[in-house]
């Protein structure tokens, strides 16, 4: 799982967006501004028969500022990504 959805910066972090780009997910902002330090981002890929899937999570940043909940926060009620 993504450290960013307990991350003070998720909603303004230039990882999360290309993260959320990689995804196909809707951007919690279009134009991030914050670059955060040294993001380290696994990226996990399956394959079933002809389809190739890749996750991309990030898994450690030292920008990193744990704000439990934030991405709920910014969109209540939606299932957080795993």
């Amino acid at each position: 799982m993504c450290i960013c959805i307990n991350c003070q910066y998720v909603d303004n972090c230039q990882t999360y967006n290309a993260v959320e780009t990689q995804h196909q997910q809707a951007h919690l902002t279009e134009n991030p501004t914050f670059e955060p330090i040294e993001p380290t981002i696994n990226v996990n890929i399956r394959t079933q028969g002809e389809i190739i899937e890749m996750e991309w999570d990030v898994v450690g940043c030292q920008s990193f500022v744990k704000e439990s909940g934030k991405w709920s926060k910014l969109r209540p009620g939606e299932a957080v990504p795993t």
